[in-house]
């Protein structure tokens, strides 16, 4: 498999992850996104397990351990604030400002950092997957209403800080092998959880959901199973995206942009879900919307086309 191949299963995986992510926050199972991001980033440290399984993790100098940890940190504040604004505002509205400002961002610090340069086509791909990813995500019949909507900062943040996290790591897998520099920025994943328990409501949340459930047994073993599905898939998309991103061919910009893949999957996905679980996966299913997803998936079609055959230089 290519990296475009590797990057579609990866954000497949990622989809799948999301829509548990909102039956999970929606519904109030989880009580606090602190407590979703600080199981995330615990969960982080079976990276380092399957780096010290493989062989593939080894002592790096001081420095890259302090780079690693501080990307590592700041993809999970990136996550935190992802959940913050899933919990504010509609996944709708928020998933496509965070996958419109990773791929901008990450465009122009890949330029500055890493002297990355696409072609005119690559380019061209990039705009199209933003665009396509916009169209498939936003109705269009809420924008009037409200344009900064509740989680907006919140989604900014998140996007801003998931781009620098991904242009550091990129560097690091310049000069490294995949699996050394995932265990290690994971490990900075986890460190970066820790922090949360410097604000005295999140640490009394984390420390609450270790020490009591606050549901019935029947409804706890629901919400653990539904939690480590989510982490499973959360984990092995986040590992192929990683993988994907590590390749020399591959661009981190385009990866980024990618992203709009993963709402056609959250979009068809929503659709099944939605006769299962009407109450939290609502998919309008009338022509307008039909039409708009529709051509919407046509556009992230030519964007696919057009990086495929873009070239790194």
């Amino acid at each position: 498999m290519n990296w475009l191949s590797i990057t579609i299963v990866a954000y497949f995986l990622l989809a799948l992850e999301i829509i548990l992510d909102k039956f999970l926050l929606s519904s109030k199972r989880v009580s606090h996104p602190a407590i979703y991001a600080f199981y995330s980033g615990l969960l982080g440290l079976f990276a380092i397990i399957i780096g010290l399984v493989s062989g593939g993790l080894h002592f790096i100098d001081f420095h890259k351990v302090v780079f690693s940890f501080i990307a590592g940190m700041i993809f999970i504040y990136g996550m935190l604030s992802l959940f913050f604004a899933v919990r504010k505002g509609e996944a709708s509205r928020v998933l496509p400002v965070v996958g419109a400002t990773i791929p901008i961002v990450t465009f122009f610090l890949a330029i500055l950092f890493l002297h990355e340069r696409l072609g005119m086509q690559g380019i061209l791909g990039i705009v199209t997957l933003i665009f396509g990813g916009l169209l498939i995500s936003f109705e269009l019949n809420k924008l009037e209403k409200r344009i900064f909507f509740k989680g907006f900062r919140a989604s900014l943040l998140a996007g801003f800080f998931l781009a620098i996290s991904a242009i550091m790591i990129k560097a690091l897998y310049n000069g490294d092998n995949f699996l050394n520099v995932f265990a290690w920025t994971r490990g900075g994943a986890f460190l970066g959880t820790l922090s949360f328990f410097l604000i005295p409501v999140w640490r009394k949340a984390i420390i609450g959901s270790l020490l009591k459930f606050k549901k019935s047994e029947k409804e706890e073993k629901k919400s653990g199973l539904s939690f480590v599905l989510a982490k499973i898939m959360g984990g092995s998309g986040s590992f192929l995206k990683e993988f994907a991103t590590s390749l020399t061919s591959a661009s981190v910009t385009i990866v980024s942009a990618l992203i709009s893949v993963e709402y056609v999957f959250i979009f068809i996905l929503s659709i099944i879900f939605s006769a299962w679980v009407p109450e939290v996966m609502r998919e309008r299913k009338d022509l307008k919307t039909i039409l708009q997803k529709t051509f919407a998936i046509i556009v992230i079609a030519i964007g696919i086309m057009l990086v495929s055959n873009s070239k790194v230089k």
